[in-house]
């Protein structure tokens, strides 16, 4: 019965520090991130689990084998165990034993205080020699082989978030705002904008466009603009301040408002039953 470090903590360890230190030595930008493949975890999480049975299997056998044994040499390994641990921090530290102390006391004194003359921790001169190690493989891989700056990765991640960004818009049509709201011409759009036309704009300018308390929206003059942009904007805010149309914003979603709109620009150029007169300016894209 060693008392030793699982191997299921030093195995996984090791290979993660491996993992690590490869992915920090390629571009990411270039090469597949390998280190992200599922079946890499699936891997290191079955080997894990097979440390782990392993690990309690030799347990119970160690206790099985200790439950047989004399008081004595029960006592034999606890003393052994004892020793063990402090090996362990003896090997981490690498102080000196207090009954040794002298061997390593420095000669000066100031008002009777002396300094031992201790190494540094094995741990802490392998972490420094893993930095030195580090600076290495860093001024290789991006002053001899050219990796890319900083600037350099921050414009290609910039440009990978606007791409991701536009997909996301492109495929969330809810998210439609004055900025990238386009004219729709496919025949489903505009029966969709004729309905809701039909359900919250027909009595102000009727089911034709032609006009009632709200201006013809089948002429050639406008008092907000005729495009795309102005119409969805008076859609969503509202027409003139104090007269006019209220903003639907609240009752409309972005995508109707779309709709709606392409709707409107598609009446250009209709005959209305009863066209009312002209208002606002002649409109020209």
């Amino acid at each position: 019965m060693k008392n030793r470090i699982p191997a299921y903590v030093t195995i996984p360890s090791v290979l993660i520090t491996v993992i690590v230190s490869i992915a920090l030595m390629l571009d990411t930008k270039e090469y597949p991130g390998f280190w992200e493949s599922p079946y890499l975890w699936m891997f290191m999480f079955v080997v894990t689990l097979l440390l782990l049975a392993l690990d309690a299997v030799n347990k119970s056998l160690d206790a099985i084998k200790y439950q047989a044994m004399s008081k004595e040499e029960r006592e034999e390994i606890k003393s052994t165990k004892k020793q063990g641990w402090k090996a362990l921090m003896q090997s981490l530290t690498d102080a000196k034993e207090i009954e040794h102390e002298e061997d390593i006391l420095l000669s000066h004194d100031y008002d009777g205080i002396q300094e031992l003359d201790n190494e540094l921790p094995p741990w802490w001169v392998w972490l420094g020699y893993l930095t030195i190690f580090f600076t290495f493989a860093y001024a290789i891989r991006y002053h001899v082989m050219d990796g890319p700056s900083q600037e350099k990765e921050y414009e290609i991640e910039m440009a990978e978030a606007k791409l991701e960004v536009e997909e996301y818009l492109k495929n969330t049509p809810d998210l439609v705002n004055l900025d990238n709201v386009e004219l729709l011409t496919d025949a489903s759009s505009l029966e969709e904008g004729n309905k809701i036309f039909q359900t919250n704009c027909a009595a102000c300018h009727t089911a034709d466009g032609g006009g009632l308390i709200g201006p013809n929206l089948t002429d050639e003059y406008w008092i907000l603009g005729g495009g795309i942009k102005d119409i969805y904007k008076t859609i969503s805010k509202g027409g003139r301040p104090g007269k006019g149309m209220i903003s639907w914003s609240s009752t409309i979603r972005p995508t109707q408002m779309q709709q709606v709109a392409s709707y409107v620009i598609s009446l250009q150029g209709t005959t209305p039953n009863n066209p009312k007169a002209p208002e606002g300016d002649k409109w020209e894209e």
